[in-house]
């Protein structure tokens, strides 16, 4: 039986790689392929300033201009944008104390994927809609 009141602290994953505001997107695209995953927050100093998914990256890299097989895109794309002008800034965050119910529903309204979570100025965590799919399917 799901129960209401489970934390967000139980889903989410709490080893987060992040990105400096100053990096650029070339270190951003090898972290995504890397750790293959797909929202990755910026941080400036201990401040969470936004998130860069791999979608914005894709966006700006014309993938879709390159052949599928090929794999690599034209880096220089990179370094036209620096990772502040690509990331997403309107940041929704939440507790760790935050339910799991409650960030499903900033989700499922939202256009974004990802939520970093943050327990007194300082990111903890991040949780994504494919964590609470996963969540979802545990319970069946």
């Amino acid at each position: 039986m799901m129960k209401k009141r489970t934390p967000i602290s139980e889903i989410m994953t709490r080893k987060v790689v992040t990105l400096d505001i100053h990096d650029n997107l070339e270190t951003a695209e090898h972290l995504f392929k890397t750790h293959r995953i797909r929202h990755i927050p910026v941080i400036s100093g201990a401040e969470v300033r936004g998130i860069l998914s791999y979608t914005d990256l894709l966006r700006i890299s014309f993938a879709d201009a390159v052949d599928e097989d090929e794999g690599s895109v034209d880096t220089i794309v990179y370094n036209l944008f620096t990772i502040e002008q690509v990331m997403a800034k309107n940041l929704v965050s939440v507790a760790s104390s935050t339910t799991i119910k409650e960030v499903a529903e900033i989700l499922s309204k939202k256009e974004f994927h990802a939520i970093p979570v943050i327990d007194d100025n300082k990111l903890v965590g991040i949780v994504t809609t494919t964590d609470l799919i996963n969540y979802l399917l545990d319970q069946f």
